[in-house]
């Protein structure tokens, strides 16, 4: 099937179109045949492939880049009202579309499972995309990363499902009506947008209440803000709550996660069905990521043993614990975690793949926010490595706050009894680890920014 273009997509003009929201929304929008043109930053490999998908992508940010017949103006919520593409769109009288309302568009019509939590969306929605695909169904997808298989993070597929990450930092999930809902996890993150935890538990209520009548909702058993939303939605009319998980009341049980090396072996009991398949990610909270995946999929009227194979040959996300490479007998590991939790998760999962190798880390804090209310916890998290560089705090977004720098996190990391290097100058960094490394290490560039692009230059320094 190949759902139409809603009119104010026809020539869409994205102002930042190389990011990864924007980006596989301006690729779907393409492939289905849309006059896309956009802007970005800077060049990038994502700028290259959405001009071979015929995309217009100029580089830079000016009035003129914005075409007299674009159709709409599509921003997200990083984009500042003084931006001069978006003022030009108001001299235009163009509409603006955030980005979620088009992605909420692009799903009308198709059977759509929308994957939310404050960690672990892009994985889940990711195995989704890989097993469906196997299967033979050819979905649609909108990921925040590059798939290590496809190596794209959207696609427009011939099948009726649309599988959509459903990111909670702004509020924007509240756009979509999915017929299946994961909640991976609630915690309070995003603090320029969440003052507490009551209004991340209201603010997925909202999620949750746009779910279709008679459609499901996919929700861990273990974690407590997942417990919580569940406690407060069970009794919802024409909804179908599915729990999934290792607490003994979970609907899909999980029996056993058994690791082997940098893959798992994952056991669960679905529909009174005992199911064993492989994950080959390692860690367990991608198993438990593979076991959502699976119900949601179920929930659709996908064979559980068919889809649980077709999960295996899921091999990861960019950024996800990618492996960079190896030099000098040091492999060079790359991930996105910014979060005390994430980041907690992705060194465990190193540790027991691993296990007698020594573990250094490249941590790169994200957002002056973030890093002002979860410092300590980072900092502790830090300290399951063997040793650690920690790098001056990446904006992104926001404007820095007074007191606020990476020192709150290397304090709290040197408390917990971690060794710890502040590294103000990133140019730095790949001597620093080199001279750091040793056969046998494995080195981990960690955090949400730019510090992935130290990977390649580490490897190289070790290399000579």
């Amino acid at each position: 099937m190949a759902p139409g273009i809603p009119a104010a997509l026809e020539r869409p003009h994205f102002i930042g179109i190389g990011g990864a929201g924007m980006s596989g929304i301006a690729k779907i929008l393409a492939q289905r045949g849309a006059k896309v043109a956009g802007s970005d930053a800077r060049e990038s490999a994502t700028a290259e492939a959405l001009r071979a998908l015929g995309a217009t992508v100029h580089i830079g940010h000016t009035a003129g880049h914005v075409a007299d017949d674009a159709s709409c103006v599509v921003v997200s919520s990083a984009i500042r009202p003084d931006n001069p593409e978006l003022v030009r769109a108001a001299e235009l009288s163009l509409p603006v579309v955030h980005r979620s309302d088009a992605l909420a568009s692009l799903m009308d019509g198709l059977r759509a499972i929308a994957v939310a939590g404050t960690h672990g969306k892009t994985t889940t929605t990711s195995m989704l995309a890989v097993a469906l695909s196997g299967l033979g169904l050819d979905p649609s997808y909108a990921i925040g990363g590059d798939l290590q298989g496809p190596g794209t993070n959207a696609a427009h597929g011939e099948g009726d499902i649309f599988v959509a990450e459903a990111d909670e930092s702004d509020r924007s999930f509240h756009a979509y009506a999915p017929q299946v809902a994961i909640v991976l996890n609630a915690e309070l993150d995003h603090h320029a947008n969440y003052a507490s935890m009551e209004e991340i538990h209201e603010s997925f209520e909202t999620f949750v209440g746009k779910i279709l009548p008679g459609g499901t909702l996919v929700v861990s058993a273990d974690q407590a803000g997942a417990v919580e939303l569940t406690r407060r939605v069970r009794d919802r009319d024409s909804l179908t709550v599915v729990s999934y998980g290792e607490a003994e009341d979970a609907d899909v049980r999980v029996h056993g996660i058994t690791p082997h090396g940098l893959t798992s072996e994952v056991a669960v009991v679905l529909g009174g069905e005992h199911l064993v398949f492989t994950v080959s990610v390692p860690g367990r909270h991608y198993a438990l990521n593979a076991v959502a995946a699976l119900a949601a999929g179920v929930a659709l009227g996908i064979p559980a043993r068919d889809l649980a194979a077709a999960l295996g040959t899921y091999t990861g996300v960019k950024r996800r614990l990618q492996l960079k490479g190896e030099a000098a007998g040091v492999q060079v590991i790359d991930s996105y975690a910014h979060h005390p939790t994430e980041m907690t998760a992705d060194l465990e999962a190193m540790r027991g793949a691993a296990a007698g190798s020594r573990l250094l880390v490249v941590f790169q804090p994200h957002l002056f926010s973030r890093t002002q209310e979860l410092g300590a916890e980072m900092g502790q998290a830090l300290a399951l490595a063997d040793a650690c560089a920690v790098l001056d705090i990446y904006p992104a977004r926001e404007d820095p706050l007074p007191g606020v720098t990476s020192a709150l996190i290397i304090d709290a990391a040197k408390a917990a009894g971690a060794d710890v290097t502040a590294v103000h100058d990133k140019a730095r960094v790949p001597a620093v680890v080199a001279g750091m490394a040793k056969p046998g290490d494995l080195v981990l560039t960690m955090g949400a920014g730019d510090v992935t692009d130290l990977g390649p230059q580490i490897l190289d320094h070790l290399s000579n």
